[in-house]
């Protein structure tokens, strides 16, 4: 019997939400054929099986929580008619030499996604050293291996118990905050009637994310607007010229990512995390910006990746793309780690401002509103302007109100003119 144990699905994610089997107890299943949907708090995964047999037993119901290295299928492997292969791409000419050493009897541990990259290149994952947290295998992993590169030896790994102690030991720590009373709740039926749903998956993490985000960083907000009335007819206009291409529709926010990472090069200190435990402030040299998406589930912040080497339409691709897998469950977990700072945009729902959490362990967070005509003074006259309001939260332990307040007006003042935008590399 094979137990299989639900793998590492990603940097700081230790259970996930079973939402659909794709199995029944006493079924037939592939090896690499789907199993189970799992959702986690950043994304819902689909998670194959790695090896083939008849399903004896399964580790939860639709609806429980599993966690990493819990036990979530028993497999009998016996049954020979199972055991095949799934249906693949017609067989490639080796690409690589075997490791030495003797194969492992099972697969590692590898997301779907590598699992397709490695029946793409022909490669069989019982070979490829892993270095991947967990003794996860990594799609770079694979793609070394198929251009016959020993990969290196990956940096030892903590047991699972002892890390997960680990995390809860210092989030216990974190919390213990004197004063801090939090008492049951009132019975609220006595009142009338009341619908209890469990918190879950991604409304879960959101909470949790959030009441750290407010218990470990003093927030500090500076608030500005940025005339972006050329900006908005260049748009536009740019926009009006692509109708008959197959180019990305321009959004304000593409801009706007572009903006901050002028920003961000020129201010590191909101490029950067705070490490608590050691005293020390870690600066980030790439910039990845997060975008705050709203997939009816919670909030999602997926992640674009080097935006100081993207072009403006590269990014409206690229926000298009990832808003659109977020909202429809399909984005991959890598596709929301990574952020070094995070932009969330309320306006085209509405509302002139807001102050937006610091998407913890980052040390700032742009809120954008939405963008009003007002009257301003320009030149001694009173002209109609498009103005968008901007407010930065930051962390008050890395960053002063000074600080911020170059890096806005920085912003402001390429927002204001679409050339100097362009001219960003």
């Amino acid at each position: 019997m094979f137990e299989f144990r639900l793998p590492d699905l990603g940097e700081g994610i230790h259970e996930g939400e079973i939402i659909k089997w794709h199995v029944r107890v006493g079924d037939l299943v592939k090896a690499d054929e789907p199993l189970v949907d799992v959702e986690t708090d950043k994304a819902a995964v689909t998670i194959p099986s790695p090896v083939g047999g008849r399903i004896i037993r399964l580790g939860g119901s639709v609806g429980d929580t599993v966690t990493v290295g819990g036990v979530i299928a028993v497999i009998d492997e016996t049954g020979t008619e199972a055991r095949e292969a799934p249906e693949a791409a017609p067989p490639r000419p080796p690409v690589a030499e075997a490791v030495p050493g003797k194969p492992a009897e099972r697969p590692a541990p590898a997301a779907p996604a590598t699992r397709r990259i490695a029946r793409e290149l022909g490669v069989d994952l019982r070979l490829v050293s892993p270095t991947g947290p967990g003794g996860r295998v990594t799609p770079e992993d694979v793609r070394r291996f198929a251009e016959g590169k020993q990969a290196p030896a990956p940096p030892p790994q903590p047991p699972l118990e002892a890390e997960r102690a680990e995390i809860e030991a210092a989030a216990g720590a974190a919390t213990a905050i004197p004063y801090l009373d939090v008492a049951p709740l009132p019975d609220f039926a006595q009142w009338g009637p009341v619908d209890r749903q469990p918190l879950r998956s991604i409304r879960r993490k959101v909470a949790h994310k959030m009441v750290t985000s407010k218990i470990l960083v003093p927030h500090v907000a500076h608030m500005d607007e940025a005339d972006v009335t050329l900006l908005e007819e260049f748009r536009h206009r740019e926009n009006d010229r692509r109708r008959a291409e197959p180019a990305a529709h321009l959004t304000l926010l593409a801009f706007v990512i572009k903006a901050v990472t002028a920003g961000l090069r020129a201010a590191p200190a909101f490029n950067a995390s705070l490490d608590p435990f050691k005293d020390e402030i870690i600066y980030k040299h790439y910039y990845n910006i997060g975008i705050a998406v709203d997939t009816g589930k919670g909030l999602m912040v997926p992640v674009i990746r080097d935006t100081e080497r993207k072009s403006i339409v590269a990014i409206s691709l690229a926000v298009e793309d990832l808003a659109k897998r977020a909202r429809e469950g399909t984005i991959e977990v890598s596709d929301l780690q990574g952020g070094t700072f995070t932009i969330t945009n309320v306006g085209p729902i509405g509302g002139t401002a807001l102050i937006p959490a610091v998407n913890y362990p980052e040390v700032a967070i742009l809120g954008m509103g939405r963008v009003q005509e007002k009257p301003v003074v320009r030149e001694g006259q009173i002209v109609v302007r498009k103005m968008l309001p901007l407010t930065l939260s930051f962390d008050h332990r890395v960053a002063d109100g000074a600080d911020a307040a170059r890096f806005v007006s920085e912003m402001v003042r390429e927002l204001s003119d679409p050339n100097l935008l362009l001219l960003e590399t």
